[in-house]
């Protein structure tokens, strides 16, 4: 069985998977696959976590490949605090992609806090879209991590130690600093 931790990124997901790798009947990965295109883009091993905001972009085809043989894990994070720290990434990464990509390059007197937003809307109304008809599924909060790690590891049958999974939780693993509020230049 596959289990897809679906998020916006900036909400603990490096974390999520630092803690899987204390599963030993799965493996655990973060972002394996994102430079793959074709079938080979979502060609996850059996038994495999994978965490991926980029997945929020492919989910017709995570349906197509998975559907609900799958378990899905909708991993979220206080949603000022999400912003913020995508704000202080404007300028590359995923932010970047959006801002440019998407939106192109977005209107004058847009702040990067106001596109952070706009990103997190948009990947969270996917997610929630997306698992509207997923049997196998299960929200986890950053803020709640401890307890919401363990309904996890109980409700994927995970073997290992999970008393060492726990403590990566201790650990703040890819954070960002201050908050820039100024417009896009």
């Amino acid at each position: 069985m596959n289990v897809f931790i679906l998020n916006s990124g900036r909400c603990g997901s490096t974390t999520f998977i630092q803690a899987c790798r204390h599963i030993t009947n799965y493996s655990a990965g973060h972002e394996t696959r994102l430079r793959l295109v074709g079938t080979a883009r979502l060609a996850f091993p059996e038994n495999h976590i994978e965490a991926d905001n980029r997945l929020s972009w492919l989910l017709g085809r995570l349906d197509k490949t998975y559907g609900d043989s799958a378990r899905y894990v909708h991993l979220s994070r206080e949603r000022d605090a999400t912003a913020a720290s995508f704000a202080q990434r404007a300028d590359f990464g995923i932010m970047k992609a959006y801002r440019e990509g998407l939106l192109l390059d977005g209107e004058a007197g847009q702040t990067c806090l106001d596109l952070a937003y706009d990103y997190l809307d948009t990947v969270e109304a996917n997610i929630d879209l997306f698992l509207r008809n997923k049997s196998q599924k299960m929200s986890f909060r950053l803020e709640y991590a401890r307890q919401d790690f363990t309904d996890f590891w109980n409700w994927i049958g995970a073997l290992g130690d999970l008393e060492a999974a726990l403590a990566e939780w201790e650990t703040r693993y890819n954070a960002s600093g201050q908050i820039p509020d100024q417009p896009q230049t």
